[in-house]
């Protein structure tokens, strides 16, 4: 009987997949369909060995893969791990041509689509799209808006620096109710990343919240991004003995 039952679901799942191929065919384009990867490309895969197979087969192609892989990027009919590597094959073949196109996939609903292309310009040095990153810093997904933090970060694009001191006012950043909210792991992040681009208007604020015991979970990161900012180091030692060195440092800044 467990045979009989376990025949008829690989039989159902067969079917299954054979509908929603045939469906894709209807639909697709006759020169896509006719692509030798576009059988690959709707295949699902679980392993990241058989995901790197598809990739380097991708590239292997270069220019001739190209009309794919903007359709599978475009269309729901694949799976999304595929139209992840869809994404970066595009900019790893076509480099910074690629760019355009691949900057209107970051207002994508698919927040995976977002992210994968957020992260290809990332990787193509693509530091003149501000306005995006500033955008994404407030996007629905936490995991899209670190991203854009880490690009902010790594093109050192200070002018940015007051959206991200935003952030920390921003809601989605925060976990649990109002009036009982809890700092989220990405407000580390935005701490660190404020020290990075060194933006001294937040020295203040962040020499007045590192003295108080509210925010004691990130004066870690407040420490961190007062040296960035000052290019001062406080003390080895343990919290208070930075405490007061920032003090110290936050009474000179007053007396000025």
């Amino acid at each position: 009987m467990k045979l009989l039952i376990l025949m008829s679901l690989l039989i159902l799942s067969h079917a299954s997949f054979g509908a929603v191929k045939k469906e894709v065919k209807e639909k697709v384009p006759m020169e896509i369909q006719k692509h030798k990867l576009f059988p690959s490309f709707l295949k699902s895969y679980k392993s990241k060995a058989e995901l790197d197979g598809l990739r380097n087969k991708t590239i292997a192609l270069q220019g001739e893969a190209v009309p794919l892989l903007t359709y599978v990027m475009k269309s729901k009919a694949f799976p999304e791990k595929n139209r992840w590597i869809a994404t970066f094959a595009l900019g790893e073949i076509m480099g910074k041509k690629a760019a355009p196109f691949l900057s209107k996939f970051t207002q994508h609903p698919n927040w995976l689509l977002r992210l994968a292309s957020l992260k290809s310009l990332m990787s193509l040095d693509q530091k003149q799209y501000k306005g995006i990153y500033t955008r994404l810093l407030s996007d629905k997904a936490m995991i899209v808006r670190l991203q854009a933090l880490e690009t902010i970060k790594q093109f050192d694009l200070k002018e940015l620096a007051p959206y991200v001191w935003a952030m920390l006012y921003d809601d989605k950043n925060y976990s649990g109710s109002k009036g009982g909210r809890k700092r989220g792991e990405i407000i580390r992040s935005i701490i660190k990343t404020i020290g990075d681009l060194k933006f001294d208007k937040a020295t203040k604020p962040m020499l007045a919240m590192i003295q108080k015991k509210k925010y004691r979970d990130i004066h870690e990161e407040l420490d961190y991004a007062l040296s960035k900012v000052t290019g001062k180091a406080s003390p080895e030692g343990n919290l208070s003995i930075k405490k007061h060195y920032w003090k110290t440092e936050s009474l000179k800044l007053v007396s000025l």
